[in-house]
């Protein structure tokens, strides 16, 4: 730990002295009247960089991920498969499916905060508000409102009139306890048809005395079979795309 932070302070000196080397100041706030602030592109660059290392978490934290990739762990745990899929697959599909799902925030947030930050007609911290105000709507379209009122309570925070002037620290916590609700729910609903069959097949194994044999090695191609049968993979796909609300 003690190398990496060296690492880091190394780093930021090394930084500092180039921009000093080239005559770009660090940190310059250029006013613009009623348009607001602009800073300096090497401010403006440090923010865009900061903002990357955080973007593996905001996509893990803010987007359908964390519930496409729970019920694809379930699914394949009833279905017995083992490591079939594997996690490079289920990770790859929850990952576009997410994507898909959120294809009209992208676009709302391209249009509206990185395209005129492009074209250097928005300043970055409009920008960033900007950005912030189409994934904050589609969060709070899919937070459960008593999981928004333990957060503000936890925090002791009075409760807000309007669901815009949540915190945003707040809403995100909830949004994700709100996520990890729904996916457990749908994978208890995936998991009882495969239940179903396996206690059916272990019933018919004990009245045959065939004891000695695992009930899961008879059950699994019944398994796949119903799966393939009622085209599982796209129902399943649907399913999960068409529970999110996205206005």
């Amino acid at each position: 730990m003690n190398i990496r932070l060296l690492l880091v302070i190394s780093g930021l000196m090394a930084l500092s002295s180039a921009a000093y080397a080239q005559g770009l100041p660090i940190l310059n706030v250029v006013g613009e009247g009623a348009q607001g602030s602009r800073y300096s592109v090497t401010t403006e660059l440090l923010v865009l960089m900061s903002l990357l290392t955080l973007l593996p978490s905001m996509l893990l934290m803010m987007t359908p991920f964390i519930r496409i990739i729970i019920v694809m762990s379930l699914l394949r745990q009833a279905l017995g498969t083992g490591q079939t899929p594997p996690n490079q697959v289920l990770v790859g599909l929850s990952l576009f499916l997410s994507f898909f799902i959120m294809s009209p925030v992208l676009s709302t947030v391209y249009e509206q905060a990185v395209l005129p930050y492009m074209n250097q007609s928005m300043p970055i911290d409009k920008a960033i508000a900007a950005a912030e105000a189409p994934i904050r709507g589609f969060m709070m379209n899919q937070t459960r409102q008593e999981d928004i009122s333990a957060f503000m309570q936890i925090s002791g925070a009075k409760q807000p009139a309007e669901t815009k002037l949540v915190p945003f620290f707040t809403l995100v916590p909830a949004f994700i306890t709100s996520e990890l609700k729904s996916a457990f729910t749908i994978g208890f609903l995936i998991y009882i048809p495969f239940v179903v069959i396996d206690l059916i097949v272990a019933s018919i194994l004990m009245s045959l005395g065939m004891m000695m044999l695992s009930p899961m090695m008879i059950s699994m191609p019944f398994k796949l079979m119903l799966f393939v049968l009622v085209d599982g993979w796209s129902l399943t796909m649907g399913s999960l795309a068409s529970s999110f609300v996205v206005r």
